[in-house]
């Protein structure tokens, strides 16, 4: 009877451990199905970007340059108006025949006083690899550089073909030593022609001449003469387009011209702001 006692209660009880074991199976089989082995490096593939993500994002985070729109144009008479609400006092300053002899030194000046210019060049000039870096670094200074043909010839004097060697020469001279081929064109002598007209359009440049200038009048060839009517001529008037020359004499009196024209109030045009032929 003990016996038999011992037994069944072994039996009950492996009765009621199986019965909860089956229990248990079957909740997890209704209600917590199995889920895969947990893969820890997915939550960091989670949060951590790869290096290339990185990259993407820096570089869609760099600002992009734009061209500036312009803000003046050129007038009837060469001079500059403002487009819409610019500043109208202001003048444009150029320098012809560079890089003769004292160009890189004028672009100094005119950098250290923050005056923005126009460097018109003959290609004669470029001859020699010295003239060519000294060139580059007018360029390089931030100075817009121009086409004055290759020899300073009348332009009306020579054929079509002439003419067409005189300018296109320099645009090639000037973008194999800058990278950039000019957006100014000024004829020698002011002497335009249909012909140079025709391929300023055609190589996108602006035909400019000038407003004043005096620096190669014998009564203006010292520092102090030339300074003084390049401030003080009455033909000086809002957007007044200043012709000067790479010479010894406007080299030398060039911060003065500067400085009398601020003075006055005039304001040195960026030729950078000036409407160009698209």
């Amino acid at each position: 009877m003990r016996l038999s006692s011992i037994i069944m209660s072994v039996a009950i009880l492996l009765a009621a451990c199986s019965g909860q074991t089956a229990q248990k199976e079957e909740s997890i089989k209704k209600d917590e199905p199995v889920a895969e082995e947990k893969k820890p490096d997915l939550v960091e593939q989670e949060d951590v970007q790869s290096p290339e993500t990185n990259v993407e994002e820096e570089k869609g985070e760099e600002p992009i340059d734009e061209v500036a729109a312009p803000e003046y144009k050129m007038n009837a008479v060469f001079a500059l108006e403002p487009i819409k609400d610019a500043n109208p006092k202001v003048v444009l300053l150029t320098i012809d025949d560079a890089p003769d002899k004292y160009a890189l030194e004028m672009a100094k000046t005119l950098n250290e006083l923050q005056a923005p210019a126009i460097f018109f060049v003959n290609g004669h000039f470029i001859n020699s690899p010295e003239k060519e870096a000294i060139l580059k670094e007018i360029y390089n200074l931030g100075f817009e550089i121009g086409n004055h043909t290759f020899s300073h010839a009348n332009l009306t004097s020579l054929s079509p073909e002439e003419q067409k060697e005189e300018i296109l020469s320099v645009n090639d001279k000037v973008e194999e030593i800058t990278g950039e081929r000019p957006k100014f064109f000024r004829a020698p002598f002011g002497a335009n022609t249909d012909v140079s007209k025709q391929i300023a359009a055609e190589e996108k440049m602006l035909v400019m001449n000038w407003t004043y200038g005096y620096d190669w009048e014998k009564d203006y060839m010292s520092q102090d003469a030339i300074a003084d009517i390049m401030v003080n001529t009455e033909l000086l008037v809002n957007g007044a387009n200043l012709l000067m020359h790479d010479r010894e004499w406007t080299n030398a009196g060039l911060e003065q011209i500067v400085n009398g024209l601020r003075d006055k109030g005039y304001e040195t045009l960026d030729p950078k702001l000036i409407e160009t032929p698209q």
